[in-house]
């Protein structure tokens, strides 16, 4: 957990959906997590669509979304939320095939998914 608070894990967020929105997404996952019987995967990480801006001297990039990605390796599940890096309102996940068509992120490689889960 220390590792996920290094510098080199940040990238600037609206900070009305840090507080809010990507919270709310953090603690659902969180006890998701708790109360799954094995392994559960999350990838988390930025999307720079075109048009993406930048902030600083040093040009650092915003991004334009966030992702959140959970992988329940027992059940074989898989989920996703993709958020505007902006204020806005939580919405339901998307299943793994709908976050790759989305992202072109194949996180999960050869992995089985039979499915996915409403609001965790």
């Amino acid at each position: 957990m220390a590792q996920s608070f290094a510098l080199s894990n940040m990238v600037p967020q609206d900070p009305t959906n840090n507080r809010k929105i990507w919270s709310k997404v953090e603690s659902d996952v969180r006890k998701f997590a708790k109360r799954a019987d094995g392994n559960v995967f999350v990838f988390t990480g930025p999307l720079f669509d075109s048009g993406h801006t930048t902030i600083g001297d040093n040009k650092v990039w915003v991004p334009t979304r966030l992702f959140k990605l959970v992988y329940d390796a027992s059940s074989k599940r898989a989920w996703a939320y993709v958020l505007p890096n902006a204020e806005t309102r939580i919405e339901r996940p998307m299943d793994y095939d709908a976050f790759v068509k989305s992202t072109g992120l194949k996180l999960l490689g050869n992995l089985p998914v039979t499915g996915s889960v409403g609001r965790s």
